[in-house]
């Protein structure tokens, strides 16, 4: 009779005894993919993007991964590079310059954050900016109000500016005619369409495919950003004033820049990861605008140009690099 209270006692033990494998099992790590033109994740904005994930008590390889892929300037890789991302898989893949939704994920499945929207609901990729639907959501760069606001500073810093050049990516064809109704309201001579598709086209250009023009607006697009420094270089060989989309061009030697501050949208970006990771439908997340725009003047690229900037210009500027 004891040994039989001995074995039910140790049964009744055993079948109480937590469950030690299933308790200390390590709950999943999320992973989120990074869908990029650029060539490697050395970027302020990718530095933006993590900052902002460790604001919110994100630690990278501890409690959460970072897959990047990078289209190296080719968006046409980025149906390759998504489906690469999708098979690992990922839980949000956050993307830049790469194009439409439907290119990253055809199911309409993965949740998806871009912090460099142009135009979401004229191209169909959201609903609304307050309710964009689907699995697509993020931040705009304002480029269609931006790009005729390029030209105007342009101007106002080359008073002599006729004929504009604009250098476009085929990716981004609507900013040529919203640079071109700019011109015709600012009583411009004409703009020059000059256009690359590939790193290869743009390798390929030479100063005088600007030949004709006063100045030049590089209009934005992922190319020209992931191959800013070739740009800058391209345009201050064939001595011009000139205009770009992001402060890395006036960084790196260009003029001038009027844009959104990119770093600053990825760094906002970190926290609509967070939400989705929590159970929020990208679709419920409203798109939102930039908060942040730099506009930044080159004083050393005017000396070598010969150029004087108007003091009025100077004094709306957020940096003059001398």
């Amino acid at each position: 009779m004891m040994r039989r209270r001995c074995i039910i006692g140790g049964l009744a033990a055993l079948l109480c005894a937590p469950d030690w494998s299933s308790a200390q099992t390590p709950a999943k790590i999320p992973r989120i993919g990074i869908l990029t033109v650029a060539d490697n994740e050395r970027r302020p904005m990718f530095d933006a993007f993590r900052e902002g994930l460790r604001d919110l008590g994100y630690v990278e390889g501890r409690n959460i991964l970072l897959e990047f892929r990078f289209a190296r300037g080719n968006s046409s890789l980025g149906p390759q590079l998504a489906a690469e991302l999708m098979a690992l898989p990922v839980d949000v893949i956050v993307t830049e310059g790469i194009g439409p939704p439907s290119t990253v994920d055809p199911s309409g499945r993965i949740p998806i954050v871009s912090p460099v929207m142009v135009n979401p609901v004229e191209s169909g990729f959201a609903v609304s900016l307050a309710r964009p639907g689907g699995n697509y959501t993020g931040f705009t760069l304002m480029h269609t109000e931006l790009n005729g606001k390029r030209l105007e500073l342009l101007r106002s810093a080359v008073p002599q500016l006729a004929v504009v050049a604009a250098l476009v990516d085929r990716t981004n064809p609507s900013a040529f005619e919203q640079t071109e109704t700019a011109a015709r309201s600012l009583g411009l001579a004409g703009v020059r369409r000059v256009e690359a598709a590939s790193p290869a086209a743009l390798h390929a250009l030479r100063p005088d495919v600007f030949s004709g023009a006063d100045g030049v607006v590089v209009t934005p697009g992922g190319l020209f950003f992931n191959y800013h420094r070739q740009v800058v270089a391209l345009v201050n060989e064939a001595r011009l004033p000139a205009i770009y989309a992001e402060r890395e061009f006036a960084d790196d030697g260009g003029l001038m820049s009027y844009g959104a501050n990119v770093a600053d949208n990825f760094r906002r970006a970190a926290g609509y990861v967070d939400k989705i990771l929590k159970g929020a439908m990208p679709g419920d997340l409203p798109i939102q605008e930039p908060v942040k725009f730099d506009f930044v003047i080159n004083l050393k690229t005017a000396r070598e140009l010969g150029l004087t900037i108007p003091p009025s210009i100077l004094a709306r500027a957020d940096e003059v690099i001398e």
